[in-house]
């Protein structure tokens, strides 16, 4: 029998709160990515094993944009994305920074010259000697 309410722990590890939540793919890339100081939990660089509780704000670099939520809750074990996502909110500046960076996206995409045809063996090769694969 377990001691923990039915409503789910009170306190659980950041990397594996990260992990549950669905914020990384795997609990080791959660505990590399708060080692690496990529993490922070209310304005502080923690360790892996530091606890997460509700009400804590915690801050993460998800790529090249920074990505800001409030816990409100911690959940059991790993589950379906839309219950992961219920375990935070993602604070107003967060969405806003992200709704930036895909529009800045968008618009690198569009202006990035394309050629009009996909290059062919020869033009493959070229390519491949031009960027020093071969």
């Amino acid at each position: 029998m377990s001691d923990e309410p039915a409503a789910g722990p009170g306190a659980a590890r950041i990397d594996r709160w990260l992990f549950a939540v669905r914020l990384f793919k795997s609990r080791s890339l959660a505990a590399e990515a708060v080692a690496g100081g990529r993490v922070h939990l209310n304005g502080g660089r923690v360790k892996a094993a530091h606890e997460v509780r509700p009400g804590d704000v915690i801050s993460l670099v998800r790529g090249a944009v920074d990505f800001e939520c409030t816990v409100s809750a911690i959940p059991p074990r790993r589950g379906p994305a839309q219950a992961a996502a219920r375990c935070y909110e993602e604070t107003a500046p967060s969405i806003a920074r992200r709704a930036e960076f895909a529009q800045r996206m968008r618009l690198a995409a569009a202006l990035t010259p394309r050629p009009p045809d996909r290059p062919d063996k020869r033009e493959r090769r070229q390519l491949r000697r031009l960027r020093g694969r071969i």
